[in-house]
């Protein structure tokens, strides 16, 4: 590979990048709207979840323990019911999300020490959101006074993210996902531009090689990726208010790994297709779909069957998800990180490797 060559190349494929404003719009804008959009859209947050109460006691007691209800940020209290029978219809109506049921005697029980039970009615249709509602309740519910004081006392703590916020855990997700999204759809559009215009002609004829087509395509591409990291990393952070307790250095380094091997994604599917349009659609098929289900950006890797894991274990989002999250949230080292980096660089010669052969292959024919 002769240097001389590739920064040539280079320096033709960032002329024809900087004349080409909708590209570059395209990489900057839409990382940033889907920023945004996951931002505030994508949460486990559960807020001001619509509360229906049926008060069979109407004491001080069960008025104080409603108190505690409304008094969190989790429940918003909507209805007051007079009946049993008018909780259905609420609930087929979506007018409440969870009702607090006090029955007759309940400050009575309370006052002679025997046990005052209360009963919760979630909507399941959403199922997450019904867990953790349920999982509110029964904590304001535990801690709700009662005369005699409890023989064990549990303290929780939370560590990384204390306050348990959507938005610490899905930020740097997005890191991952959207990197997955753009720097190859860009790409794959980088080879199958110039087989369309025909100009490509002019390199097979000419001594370049194909790995220094492919890797004077892959450095301008991987730069642009760069600056977008840069970016959501930057507005994320400060926008979301998300805590970096981590090396921003070391996310730079191991934002230059994965934006190599996402490009590289975007080349070979450019040099394995034809048509803009199917390069298009295949780098979104192969890149940000699967990032968004199967990297560990929404669901848990270890909670999906093993054949599941299997094929998360080639989606190169569900390294650097765990790379991102481990830097900003958990603020690791290279110590905890450099096995993640390691597959992440041996994909990108894997990838590289790949299409350089299939450009060679073409150029034989």
């Amino acid at each position: 590979m002769k240097l001389d060559r590739v920064a040539a190349l280079i320096g033709k494929e960032v002329r024809e990048l900087s004349r080409d404003r909708i590209t570059l719009a395209l990489a900057f804008l839409m990382p940033l709207v889907l920023l945004f959009l996951f931002g505030y859209a994508v949460t486990l947050d559960v807020k001001g979840i619509r509360l229906g109460v049926y008060d069979g006691d109407g004491t001080p007691a069960s008025r104080a323990l409603l108190d505690r209800f409304t008094a969190t940020r989790y429940f918003t209290l909507r209805r007051h019911f007079t009946a049993l029978s008018e909780i259905e219809p609420a609930m087929q109506r979506s007018d409440v999300r969870i009702v607090l049921v006090i029955p007759a005697r309940f400050q009575r029980r309370l006052a002679a020490g025997e046990t005052a039970p209360v009963q919760l009615i979630a909507d399941g249709t959403y199922a997450a959101t019904a867990a953790l509602a349920v999982g509110y309740a029964e904590q304001i519910i535990d801690g709700f006074p009662m005369p005699r004081p409890a023989d064990v006392r549990i303290e929780s703590r939370v560590w990384y993210n204390p306050e348990l916020r959507s938005a610490n855990f899905v930020v740097p997700g997005l890191f991952a996902v959207i990197l997955m999204a753009f720097p190859p759809l860009l790409t794959a559009l980088a080879i199958v531009r110039e087989k369309e215009s025909g100009s490509i002609q002019q390199i097979y004829a000419s001594p370049v090689t194909s790995a220094e087509f492919v890797a004077a395509k892959l450095i301008p591409y991987a730069v642009v990726a760069l600056l977008e990291v840069l970016l959501l990393v930057v507005v994320g952070t400060l926008w979301f208010d998300v805590p970096f307790v981590g090396s921003p250095l070391l996310l730079l380094v191991a934002s230059c790994v994965y934006v190599l091997t996402t490009v590289a994604i975007g080349l070979l599917v450019s040099a394995v297709t034809r048509t803009q349009l199917t390069a298009m659609l295949v780098a979104l098929l192969v890149s940000l779909m699967p990032s968004m289900l199967f990297s560990g950006f929404l669901f848990p890797v270890f909670t999906m069957p093993l054949g599941m894991q299997l094929y998360s274990a080639m989606i190169p989002a569900s390294y650097f998800t765990e790379v991102s999250r481990g830097i900003v949230l958990k603020g690791v080292g290279w110590n905890a990180l450099w096995p993640n980096l390691a597959l992440l660089m041996a994909y990108t010669l894997v990838l590289f490797g790949f299409a350089a052969w299939r450009l060679k292959q073409k150029v034989a024919r």
